[in-house]
């Protein structure tokens, strides 16, 4: 398969003009633990964005900082270019320091302010040794039916060598001594906490409307000398261990991806630690034999450096656990507003089915303030019409319950020709995406995998269907994945077409991704790794060339992560002639905006609220001639060189002045939400100006009425 430019090309600028990548990402999450400081959020919602934090954090580790400590101690060569300069083991120190002050921060905003604040509204955290009579009974009932059964504990000696211990699972290890009969009279043992079992088990609370919770890590640790009969227990510390878990499949063969994918599966509880979370009060002869036994770096204060990959936790670990009490029913004051999605504009006044409702003109959605319904109606039609002979569609992510992956099983056991691209490698979905290739693979379905070294990273779906003497073909394609789930949590966009180009290029890419067919001359669809990358330079500089001319131009991108040097090198001779650049990053930027002479005309916007910003737009030129465009792509090397994607276009009117005229301009107006980046890599919260309304893009856009796509268009007509 042909690719684009080898993505290694070293920058023709200095390091100094670029924002390292994953210090970016760091200062991403900290704008996610600002969301749960600010008390203007409610207070459920705050403790949320504290379990994102950890879990963000979590996959952070096991991805990007394992990946740099096979860089830096020599286990693997780099895979992108770092144009900052920084080498593996700077960014590695630089990553550490940064996060020990962050998880610190974090977990002061736990004890400060919304533990006091959980304890107002009769949220009780008790402890094991507090509890009265009847709560007593109550826990050691839980633990003699729910938790004794399942817990094994592990002595630690010549006859039992230690176990590996579970990635991200939580462990009590315990130091023993026994002063008299058979067995060693000093021991190290551990318990695994079971993940089966709630984390937070309630009691009663004794007050009327209160609820009361005991860690499930402060019973078991209670009842350690029945587990350990015969031995005294001396100290115990909980911890917990974080490993490499990124599923590296390039430069491998296999005849069968599939199985290759579940042995790795296998693999991932095993990696080389990389993290370990430990009570801040552990007893250090324990941290010290468990850090030791793992090979990581640090725990000792005495460090030079002071680099250390051990954080010592005041307070529970794995803050993940408060998904528990957010997902509590009967608290829906203490958490945002529920909200009904709209029907999407140009469905709303139809009789026929949604096929004819596409034919008669395109169709834009916006998730989740409008509903994702229709894409699941338009696969699940599908299905069920007979005038559909054949369905396509790529899966990235799912949902548990997918009802597309059903309904491409159903229409295949009713004779339709399906198939159905899986991505097998989507970061830890691998083990939906096996089950649902499996259960697909049954019924029926043309189930392929993609390419063995890129991940099919698109989001297309397209119908074949009999209509009079011939046949015609509908498109939907989209930013976002298939999955109604985070279809209500993410904000994204989708286009529905019926246009014939449209639709040859969508089956060139299917015949692309399952038959390695090469050779189509794309007319509407720009796809990586073959086009993408140099056309969005093309873009940038057509735009450049633009202002030197003196004509108006503009560049507007709105995504998740601005990485790749090269179009950072592109935007940065933009401004220099003079281009005015709006981007709008949810998370890594690695382009330093506002620098003298270098980047004065680029503004830089990151958006933290109540839904994941996941939508990718991009705009060149001015309003009157600007090119709109929708993509499954970040500007990031992976997207461009390792990944097949679609940037593709809004080419109808009324949609195009819908993203330009309300979309966009809503965006760039958010002050309050939004937070601005500076030159030296910082974030600054916009607040409005003196005389200035408040803005708030994400409740704007809830707030907006669904207007008919004929009404706004005339609307858009008339300015």
């Amino acid at each position: 398969m042909a690719t684009a430019m080898d993505d290694a090309a070293e920058s023709s600028l200095g390091p100094e003009c670029f924002l390292n990548r994953e210090l970016s990402w760091l200062e991403f999450n900290l704008r996610v633990l600002e969301e749960a400081e600010n008390p203007d959020n409610p207070l459920l919602e705050r403790l949320k964005f504290l379990a994102i934090f950890s879990s963000n954090l979590d996959e952070f580790f096991m991805v990007r900082v394992a990946g740099l400590r096979e860089q830096a101690f020599g286990e693997s060569a780099p895979q992108d270019y770092a144009p900052d300069g920084l080498s593996a083991m700077t960014q590695i120190k630089a990553i550490a320091k940064r996060t020990q002050d962050l998880v610190a921060r974090q977990y002061r905003c736990l004890r400060q302010s919304l533990a006091p604040a959980l304890e107002a509204e009769g949220f009780r955290l008790l402890q094991y040794e507090t509890l009265q009579g009847g709560q007593r009974e109550q826990v050691d009932r839980f633990f003699r039916e729910r938790a004794l059964p399942i817990l094994t504990p592990m002595a630690i000696d010549p006859a039992h060598p230690s176990p590996r211990y579970h990635n991200r699972g939580l462990y009590l290890g315990v130091m023993l001594h026994r002063s008299e009969g058979l067995g060693p009279k000093q021991m190290f043992a551990v318990v695994q906490v079971p993940q089966v079992l709630p984390r937070m088990v309630p009691v009663d609370g004794g007050e009327p409307g209160t609820k009361s919770y005991v860690l499930l890590e402060d019973i078991v640790s209670a009842r350690l000398p029945e587990l350990f009969g015969g031995f005294e227990v001396q100290s115990w510390t909980a911890f917990r261990i974080t490993r490499d878990s990124d599923l590296e499949l390039l430069e491998q063969e296999s005849d069968d991806m599939l199985k290759l994918i579940e042995d790795r599966l296998k693999a991932r509880q095993r990696g080389q630690a990389v993290r370990i979370e430990i009570a801040s009060k552990a007893d250090d002869a324990i941290a010290r034999m468990i850090i030791d036994e793992e090979g990581l770096q640090g725990g000792d204060e005495s460090q030079a450096d002071g680099y250390s990959e051990v954080y010592r936790i005041d307070g529970p670990l794995d803050l993940t656990a408060i998904w528990e009490l957010y997902r509590l029913p009967d608290y829906e004051r203490l958490r945002d507003k529920p909200f009904t999605p709209r029907v999407p504009r140009g469905l709303e006044r139809r009789g026929g089915d949604i096929f004819s409702a596409i034919a008669q003109r395109d169709i834009l959605l916006h998730h989740p303030y409008e509903s994702f319904d229709p894409v699941v109606e338009f696969v699940t039609s599908a299905a069920a019409d007979p005038r559909v002979l054949a369905i396509k569609q790529t899966l990235y992510r799912t949902s548990g319950d997918s009802p597309i992956s059903r309904a491409l099983i159903a229409a295949a056991e009713s004779g339709k020709h399906v198939t159905a691209l899986v991505e097998l490698k989507a970061r830890f979905d691998e083990a939906n995406n096996v089950s649902w290739a499996r259960q697909m693979e049954r019924a029926g379905v043309h189930v392929v995998f993609g390419f063995l070294d890129l991940k099919t990273h698109c989001k297309v779906s397209l119908v074949v269907r009999q209509e009079g003497q011939g046949l015609k073909r509908y498109v939907h394609l989209g930013t976002g994945n298939y999955n109604p789930t985070t279809a209500l949590l993410y904000t994204d966009l989708g286009l529905f077409t019926a246009d014939e180009a449209v639709a040859e290029d969508a089956s060139a890419l299917f015949n692309l991704l399952t038959g390695y067919s090469q050779g189509h001359a794309w007319q509407r669809l720009i796809v990586a790794p073959n086009d993408l990358h140099r056309r969005t330079l093309e873009l940038i500089d057509e735009q450049a060339r633009r202002a030197r001319e003196g004509k108006p131009s503009r560049i507007f991108a709105k995504l998740n992560a601005l990485v790749d040097h090269r179009v950072i090198e592109s935007l940065y001779r933009a401004s220099q002639a003079g281009v005015p650049i709006d981007i709008i990053a949810r998370g890594i930027c690695c382009l330093r905006p506002g620098v003298p002479g270098l980047s004065e005309t680029i503004r830089v916007r990151s958006i933290v609220d109540r839904f994941l910003e996941h939508s990718r737009l991009y705009v060149f030129g001015p309003d009157e001639e600007a090119e709109v465009f929708l993509s499954s792509a970040d500007w990031m090397p992976r997207n461009f060189f390792r990944r097949v994607e679609v940037m593709f276009p809004v080419s109808a009117p009324e949609l195009s002045s819908r993203i330009l005229r309300e979309i966009v301009p809503t965006y760039l107006a958010d002050n309050t939400r939004a937070r601005r980046l500076e030159c030296d890599g910082s974030f600054r919260m916009s607040r409005p100006e003196e005389g200035q309304p408040p803005r708030r893009c994400q409740y704007e856009f809830l707030e907006q009425r669904s207007v008919p796509v004929g009404d706004a268009a005339e609307a858009a007509a008339a300015g």
